[in-house]
């Protein structure tokens, strides 16, 4: 991978892959999960926490060699033990559950899962005996033209008969060149003993997509992808350009939503019906209720109601809450604050650590100044207030109910309900004020 980081945790559609292995086993039934790991591994640990066991293979010496080390853990847990890579995130769950059922039924010491295909991916193949049942796996190194020529091709995942496994497995013999302990040598070890080998062929070879390579990597985000995608189709979203369209695994969006292109959704992000989304907008871990727009704008850790719009190029960070139909326009940004039903924040805005109530209008270049160098502060603007264009709030701060900011006003103390203050600094109009002024 050519990185600093761990192969396993490199992530696809928003998960490190070591997490896609974990939950894969889990919806195919696992009882419990327990993760090799090499010396060095507590950047895995950390990320993977208590969702596994963890087993330590200190020196790098093959799959058989791995696998053996969670012997002394597992021993007598189980009747079957699934064996699978931390780097196929692409590999279904009714794929292990088949092949789990395979062994369960034929009562096989090995249920071997493999893919039918023409390109052999660096895969060993699969030898199979006069009466059509696998006898051996030949790596690709190692094959003769004619092995060579086998279409069918060894996945590396295999379900066990736990007593077969760990009574044979410290039999595996080192093998040369690389000195290595293979796990496909169990194949010829229950053949030998005259144990029963089983096959689950599959031919959709996305499944079994290793990763080694940045290139893999953005394979299997495109294989991840397009499924996503399809899934959300199938529901009744509508996705302009699929090939334009980045959703994650775990995102969920309602019927007739529409998603532009260029729109990224990540995270644990829940968009209602009948939304407009992009295009080139990016959402990310938050809520969006139904009927809403996101017009060329990015959402991250915040919650829109019904009917709320935002964009283009607004800007909604943590703790955002824009309740119904309020609308953002361009350029402008919220923090940490809530907004109020049907109000209206203009362009070149910025509201932050604030609440503001229902049928307020902020005007244009309107900034709630938060912060004073040490600490942030709050600023709070009543139901139905006026901010005016460029308007400076110095929180800590509050504009009341009903009152009204001229232009260009700079706020540094509270302005009472019904209120119109203007000026730099704000101060009330008072009865006679036009007068003085003429």
């Amino acid at each position: 991978m050519v990185s600093d980081h761990p192969k396993v945790l490199h992530q696809v559609s928003g998960r490190p892959m070591v997490l896609w292995s974990i939950d894969v086993a889990r919806r195919a039934g696992a009882e419990g999960v327990t993760l090799v790991v090499g010396v060095g591994s507590e950047a895995v640990r950390e990320v993977v926490g208590d969702s596994a066991t963890y087993a330590v293979q200190a020196q790098q010496l093959g799959t058989g060699h791995a696998t053996l080390q969670a012997r002394d853990l597992l021993l007598g847990a189980s009747r079957a033990v699934l064996v699978l890579y931390g780097d196929m995130p692409t590999l279904r769950a009714e794929t292990l559950a088949a092949l789990v059922e395979r062994q369960r039924s034929s009562q096989a010491a090995v249920a071997i899962l493999t893919v039918e295909s023409d390109d052999s991916m660096g895969f060993g193949r699969i030898v199979r005996d006069e009466r059509d049942q696998p006898a051996a796996i030949v790596e690709e190194a190692v094959a003769t033209p004619d092995i060579l020529a086998l279409r069918e091709l060894n996945c590396g995942i295999y379900c066990f008969s736990a007593q077969f496994l760990w009574e044979y497995l410290p039999r595996v013999q080192i093998t040369p060149p690389k000195n290595e302990y293979y796990l496909t040598d169990m194949v010829e070890l229950a053949v030998e003993a005259g144990l029963p080998v089983v096959a689950h062929t599959i031919d959709d070879v996305s499944e079994v997509q290793g990763i080694n390579t940045r290139a893999h990597l953005a394979r299997a985000e495109g294989i991840l992808r397009s499924r996503v995608n399809g899934d959300l189709m199938s529901q009744g979203v509508t996705l302009v350009d699929p090939s334009t369209t980045y959703v994650e695994a775990g995102v969920q969006v309602g019927r007739d939503t529409v998603i532009h292109p260029n729109t990224h959704l990540q995270g644990q992000t829940v968009i209602g019906a009948r939304c407009e989304i992009g295009p080139n907008a990016i959402v990310r871990d938050s809520t969006i209720g139904d009927e809403c727009l996101v017009l060329a704008s990015v959402v991250e850790g915040a919650e829109m109601e019904r009917g709320s719009a935002i964009g283009p190029f607004g800007h909604l960070r943590q703790g955002a809450h824009l309740e119904e139909n309020v609308r953002m326009g361009n350029f402008g940004e919220v923090k940490n604050a809530r907004i109020g039903a049907g109000t209206h924040i203009s362009h070149f805005t910025y509201v932050g650590d604030a609440e503001v109530g229902a049928g307020a209008n902020i005007g244009a270049g309107t900034v709630t100044c938060n912060f004073d160098g040490e600490r942030k502060h709050r600023t709070d603007i009543g139901r139905g207030a006026f901010v005016g264009s460029g308007t400076m709030l110095v929180a800590p701060v509050s504009v009341g109910d009903n009152a009204r900011v001229g232009a260009g006003s700079v706020v540094t103390r509270d302005v009472p309900d019904g209120a119109l203050v203007y000026g730099v600094p704000a101060r009330q109009r008072e009865k006679g004020d036009n007068d003085e002024q003429s």
